[in-house]
């Protein structure tokens, strides 16, 4: 990619410095004009020793006045440079005064243009200079040689300074755009931190209180179904139930405001993740919310990121499974398995079959998260109503080589 060069234009004071320059270069002129005799061979055409006369001066203080816009238009400023200077040396005025209105053109024509028309540049103005310094006089070849060599000079320093401007722009740029990727990054991982938090504590309020509903619903039944025998113990077992969920809850709760209060959403202040260890547990809670679970786990030892995911989908599987399985003797299978370089998850139901991310009338994020889950880890996730009755959920989350080797030999085993 090309270094941008700035505009010379956007340079503060910049016109205000290009008129301090030209009345710098007319003041130097002014100063060789009165001081120096140029070498004239045509005394006729010098007033008092030497000096320009009245044409000469405007000749020479005029060259200075396109200095001004040198910035702007630097090929019309040489152009009105050497419309003022050419006519002077034709006309053998002193040759050293207009030199300084000559360079400064020039060098600003190979500082802002590119080297191949600064060439084509320099060419043409040497040719013009020769062409007249020869038809003034044929015996200035040491003056030639001089001017000739002070042009090349001064084109060769404005290539060169066009040259270190790219190379400090290029290194500007590069700074500038790995600023811009540093503060990109850094909002992409803030965006898929609260991603994260926000898909964790979906899936632990959506689960808590689903379970909570549920016990609920049954402690009011059994409440309500005859208040004369009263059947005080499943009422106690309810309360326990509803009050255990709450206790896991609230630490589940506890441990993710510690993560972003310690670790600021860190990877190296998440503690430890859940993972298939935990999906007994899942299945305990489901089974009080009065589905019968069938928990199978053929995979050991899976890394924590796959384990973790593996554990969020089956919790919000089960959690949809409950609330919208519409069935009183609901019954969910849940098998994890290792083969074929990756942990497979199925969760099935056989309950309405009803899309739960729609069950209510309203858009839900639970087949949205599960799909993210199953993405963070480079995997797949389909979801939708099985094949005769009730929802099935599969996921495919990739293992390591090695792990995906030892889980395949668990399975064989």
């Amino acid at each position: 990619m090309a270094a941008i060069i700035r505009d010379p234009r956007s340079a503060p004071h910049a016109m205000r410095n290009d008129v301090l320059l030209a009345l710098t270069g007319a003041l130097i002129a002014t100063a060789l004009a009165l001081l120096t005799d140029g070498g004239s061979s045509r005394p006729d055409t010098l007033d008092q020793g030497g000096r320009p006369n009245a044409l000469g001066w405007a000749l020479l203080l005029g060259a200075y006045v396109p200095i001004v816009w040198r910035r702007r238009r630097p090929t019309l400023v040489l152009v009105g440079v050497l419309a003022c200077v050419v006519p002077y040396h034709a006309l053998d005025y002193n040759h050293t005064a207009p030199t300084p209105a000559s360079y400064i053109a020039l060098y600003t024509v190979a500082v802002t243009g590119r080297p191949l028309r600064t060439i084509v540049t320099g060419v043409v103005v040497l040719g013009i200079t020769l062409s007249v310094m020869l038809a003034v006089s044929m015996h200035q070849a040491v003056e030639l040689v001089r001017i000739s060599g002070w042009v090349v000079a001064v084109l060769f320093c404005g290539i060169d300074v066009r040259f270190y401007r790219q190379y400090v722009s290029a290194i500007v740029e590069r700074a500038e755009r790995a600023e811009r990727t540093r503060e990109e990054e850094a909002r992409r991982r803030v965006a898929e931190e609260r991603l994260r938090v926000a898909r964790d504590l979906h899936d632990l309020l959506a689960h808590t209180i689903t379970l909570v509903g549920v016990q609920t619903a049954v402690a009011a039944h059994v409440l309500a179904a005859d208040p004369d025998r009263l059947d005080r113990t499943a009422v106690a077992k309810a309360l326990d139930d509803i009050a255990e969920t709450c206790r896991t809850a609230r630490g589940e709760l506890r441990t993710t405001l510690e993560v972003l209060r310690e670790g600021q959403g860190g990877a190296e202040g998440r503690g430890p993740l859940p993972g298939i260890a935990g999906l007994p547990d899942l299945a305990e809670t489901a089974r009080a919310a009065g589905a019968e679970v069938e928990l199978e786990v053929r995979a050991h030892e899976v890394p924590p990121a796959v384990g973790a995911a593996a554990y969020r989908i089956v919790q919000e599987a089960l959690t949809n499974a409950v609330r919208h399985g519409g069935r009183e003797d609901l019954t969910v299978r849940v098998l994890l398995y290792g083969g074929e370089g990756a942990l497979r998850v199925e969760v099935t139901d056989d309950g309405v079959g009803e899309d739960a991310s729609c069950a209510d009338g309203i858009t839900g994020f639970g087949l949205v998260g599960m799909r993210e889950r199953a993405r963070s880890v480079g995997g797949t996730l389909d979801a939708g109503p099985g094949e005769d009755r009730g929802f099935t959920v599969s996921a495919v989350l990739p293992l390591p080589v090695n792990r995906a080797r030892e889980s395949e030999r668990e399975v064989a085993g």
